[in-house]
């Protein structure tokens, strides 16, 4: 799985705009992280989609997106793995 990874990470930064990913298990540990980001931010990432899927369980996992002047964080849940992607907007 870790060589699947690492070529998802490196498809998800070839995209323009993106500065950064990080992936995270279902319990918030760092899968992988590449770009500007942090792998402190892991269980920061891991809660917040937690928190999203409750407002809403009968429907699929949410994309949760957080926007700034400048930039912009994409985060959403496929089966036991959530991704944050980082982009400049």
């Amino acid at each position: 799985m870790e060589k699947h990874l690492d070529r998802v990470m490196d498809d998800v930064l070839s995209n323009p705009g993106v500065t950064s990913c990080v992936f995270v298990d279902h319990q918030g540990l760092c899968l992988g992280a590449r770009g500007k980001a942090s792998t402190e931010c892991a269980g920061i990432i891991g809660a917040i989609a937690d928190q999203a899927a409750k407002l809403e369980p009968q429907h699929k996992s949410p994309i949760i997106v957080f926007e700034n002047d400048t930039r912009a964080c994409i985060i959403q849940r496929n089966g036991t793995i959530t991704g944050a992607i980082f982009k400049n907007i």
